[in-house]
């Protein structure tokens, strides 16, 4: 459309003709932006300005693979994006710009995600033309409070109900939509879609145990009670859960997570 060309290399250490097309493009700068590679010193030294790199967090915090979700997982309540000039290492280059911004009690990875991406979008313009003008100074990242977000699998989002309803309402969140929290009911997988705490701390059944909320439907965890909003059984669609309650007789009072199914 803009008469741009394209290069997708499946990998930068294999693909030569990606790194020769790189240099012969004569680029003052590159700007990654959730490229997943390291990217080896031969190719951070091709522009004589330097990789520019997006992260989503406010690093040294959360480098890594998935730090949207890794915010929201621990319940944090800001979150941010860090220009980075990239060097050999996992994030682990000198910040160029870095910008707070609140995470809100329901967001999940995907609605942080696009507000991250604008906002990141929106510093690269910003910067850009400062950095080339000499006119930024990068300072190093303080190493000892680096923390690490790992790449996400679908095993990772199995609910522990016996951990508090904050905590799982995050995992939720989190893991949302993909690869999407979940649990089992009699041998079935059972997506979590969308979930809150309850108001009041539930009563004395065990963790995992459906209960009746006021009029809605909700969880025993470990601590308090987790109103179900949307669930999923594998291979329907997305319903409501009291709804869902009245289609399925015997739902409340089951207990949840007894089996040893996986999300698929």
């Amino acid at each position: 459309r803009h008469g741009l060309r394209i290069l997708q290399p499946a990998s930068l250490r294999r693909d030569r003709e990606a790194v020769a097309a790189l240099r012969e493009a004569g680029a003052d700068v590159f700007v990654l932006a959730a490229y997943g590679q390291i990217l080896r010193q031969e190719v951070l030294d091709i522009p004589p300005h330097g990789c520019i790199g997006v992260h989503a967090s406010l690093l040294p915090r959360w480098r890594g693979a998935a730090p949207i979700a890794a915010a929201i997982l621990h319940c944090e309540t800001e979150t941010g994006v860090t220009l980075m000039l990239t060097d050999a290492g996992m994030d682990t280059g000198d910040i160029i710009a870095q910008e707070a911004m609140p995470i809100a009690a329901d967001d999940t990875t995907e609605t942080l995600s696009e507000r991250l991406a604008h906002l990141g979008a929106r510093m690269v313009i910003d910067a850009l033309p400062a950095w080339l003008a000499g006119e930024i100074a990068p300072r190093p990242q303080d190493d000892s409070r680096a923390t690490i977000a790992p790449m996400i699998s679908r095993e990772d989002a199995r609910i522990d109900w016996a951990r508090s309803a904050r905590e799982i309402d995050c995992f939720i969140r989190a893991y949302t939509p993909w690869p999407g929290a979940y649990t089992t009911l009699n041998d079935q997988v059972l997506k979590v879609v969308r979930a809150h705490p309850a108001a009041d701390s539930g009563g004395e059944a065990s963790p995992g145990t459906v209960v009746a909320i006021g009029r809605a439907v909700g969880v025993q965890t470990g601590e308090g009670a987790l109103v179900l909003d949307t669930v999923q059984l594998a291979g329907r669609k997305a319903t409501d859960t009291a709804a869902f309650a009245r289609g399925h007789r015997g739902f409340v009072g089951s207990v949840l997570g007894d089996s040893g199914a996986t999300g698929a």
